[in-house]
């Protein structure tokens, strides 16, 4: 029997979505809490997907972010809700929703050379088809 109230994948998925906007505007987990009147540890969990957030605590989070509600929702399906990203978008989402994906797209956002940013992408590339090789 599982419990109505436990978080899911969508909570998961809401909570990246949480952690990829704070981050894309600078802001730390103490300052949304703070917004919200909540303790850092509780972004942290909604973040996590740990803790479900209620609809009207998102509607604070949305305000907070300056950011509409329903873009914490784009492009969710019935297999986003079983935890299968199945979009670019939600691959994008998922990286960025790590430490190491939002300090790559803020440093990469610094660079304004064209030719030098195509050189970071084909330097990613690279790195990556050989990664998929080790795999393979």
């Amino acid at each position: 029997m599982s419990d109505e109230r436990a978080a899911n994948a969508v909570d998961k998925k809401l909570g990246q979505r949480v952690r990829t906007r704070r981050l894309e505007i600078g802001m730390s987990q103490e300052k949304l809490a703070e917004l919200l009147g909540v303790t850092f540890q509780q972004v942290q969990k909604y973040e996590k997907g740990v803790n479900r957030i209620a609809a009207s605590r998102l509607f604070d989070i949305a305000s907070a972010l300056d950011m509409p509600v329903s873009r914490f929702f784009e492009n969710l399906s019935a297999r986003a809700a079983a935890g299968v990203a199945e979009t670019q978008r939600d691959f994008v989402d998922d990286v960025l929703a790590t430490p190491e994906g939002a300090q790559m797209m803020a440093l990469f956002a610094g660079i304004k050379n064209v030719k030098v940013r195509r050189r970071v992408v084909e330097l990613v590339r690279a790195l990556a088809e050989e990664e998929q090789g080790k795999r393979g």
